[in-house]
């Protein structure tokens, strides 16, 4: 059993459930369990970090929370309903996710950030330069081509469109993994911003403890596709209770 640290919920309200959450695939050699069991509960308002090396199930199971990929068995429930119950553009309108790498459509930074949003009785350019200033982007930006932009300068607009969608829960699959070291720390404040600001519960994936320790939030270990320890960060990393957390500390899995 994964060892468990409980912290105390942000307000006590469990925003997203997963009870033996299970997601198996077909290979050549045979069916292989990529996210194996897991279960744990978010509370509203935090900062998750999901941490361990390559090839550990964390983007897959970030993946399963807002169904681009579908699970194999268990349960997983937003907001105390099944996410089975939504229509899939509503969950994933609740529940955003921003990719490693950004993709932009081709056009211009407005068009991205005003594609799929419900009218929301404003100026597209007006709703478009509110979200850019939210990501520290100037209103300049909004008839630029995405192309021409920065990496980071394109992950803050990525971040911009999924937030226009005014999501509950923001998924980000290591975002900062192909900036230099400037742009991600920029990245990182940003993020922080946002869950202080908005209230916004935050599930990043990320392969380096040393960023999840800059979070100071709840972090949990996994490998092998198993959830191995959950708990708060520093607690986490200063004495972990398995021996895989103890060599990915130590550098000796990547």
């Amino acid at each position: 059993m994964p060892a468990m640290i409980s912290p105390e919920p942000a307000n006590g309200d469990t925003i997203l459930s997963a009870r033996n959450l299970t997601r198996s695939v077909m290979t050549e050699s045979g069916r292989r369990t990529i996210v194996d069991a897991f279960s744990f509960e978010f509370a509203t308002g935090r900062i998750y970090t999901v941490v361990g090396p390559s090839g550990a199930g964390k983007t897959s199971l970030l993946r399963l929370f807002n169904r681009l990929d579908e699970k194999s068995g268990g349960e997983l429930s937003f907001r105390g309903r099944a996410v089975g119950e939504y229509r899939v553009p509503d969950l994933r309108r609740k529940i955003g996710l921003v990719f490693q790498i950004p993709y932009l459509f081709p056009g211009t930074v407005l068009s991205n950030l005003t594609y799929g949003c419900r009218p929301k009785g404003d100026d597209n350019s007006e709703l478009a330069a509110r979200f850019l200033a939210m990501v520290g982007l100037e209103r300049d930006m909004i008839e630029r081509d995405p192309e021409k932009l920065s990496v980071g300068q394109k992950q803050r607009v990525a971040l911009a469109r999924a937030l226009v969608l005014e999501p509950e829960i923001l998924l980000l699959d290591e975002p900062t993994s192909a900036l230099d070291p400037g742009a991600a720390r920029t990245i990182e404040e940003l993020i922080v911003k946002l869950n202080r600001d908005l209230g916004l519960t935050i599930i990043m994936v990320t392969h380096d403890f040393s960023q999840a320790l800059r979070f100071d939030g709840i972090s949990l270990m996994l490998a092998g596709g198993r959830m191995l320890e959950w708990g708060p960060s520093r607690r986490l990393f200063s004495d972990p209770g398995d021996a895989t957390t103890r060599r990915f500390i130590n550098g000796e899995l990547r």
